[in-house]
């Protein structure tokens, strides 16, 4: 049975983006369905920016959203799907459950402390998503 809505978890590594979108499209195939394009902007752990200004006028937010929204235009049918905060795998977790994913695709990103375990971000979706989640190998 095909997936009504796939979300796929992008950052700005090309190995691990390219590897969940591919797997993400390659889902959606074979029937038509919504394919969210998920990105979450972190705040900069430098003392120094605006945190006072809202979140849609920080510089990295706005970055993030023009990034997003070039790669969306590049999948037929995507949609950019930009959230902002320092956890972004409950971010994540929150948007997928009030959007109502059928399957959360991310990269599994391939450095040695990933290999130890899942990594933090993996972990969490795959302990709390509110629908399966698939684990894309970069490479």
């Amino acid at each position: 049975m095909p997936y009504d809505h796939i979300a796929v978890c992008l950052d700005a590594s090309p190995a691990a983006g390219e590897a969940a979108l591919r797997e993400a499209a390659a889902l959606r195939a074979p029937a038509p369905g919504r394919l969210s394009l998920v990105h979450v902007a972190v705040p900069p752990r430098f003392a120094g920016y605006a945190r006072w200004e809202p979140p849609s006028r920080q510089t990295f937010v706005v970055e993030a959203g023009e990034w997003l929204r070039g790669l969306a235009e590049t999948v037929p049918g995507a949609e950019a799907v930009l959230l902002h905060g320092d956890r972004p795998a409950h971010r994540v977790v929150e948007w997928a459950r009030d959007a109502g994913c059928d399957l959360i695709v991310a990269a599994s990103h391939d450095d040695a402390a990933e290999r130890l375990g899942l990594g933090g971000f993996a972990r969490y979706l795959a302990h709390h998503a509110p629908c399966p989640v698939l684990l894309a190998r970069p490479g």
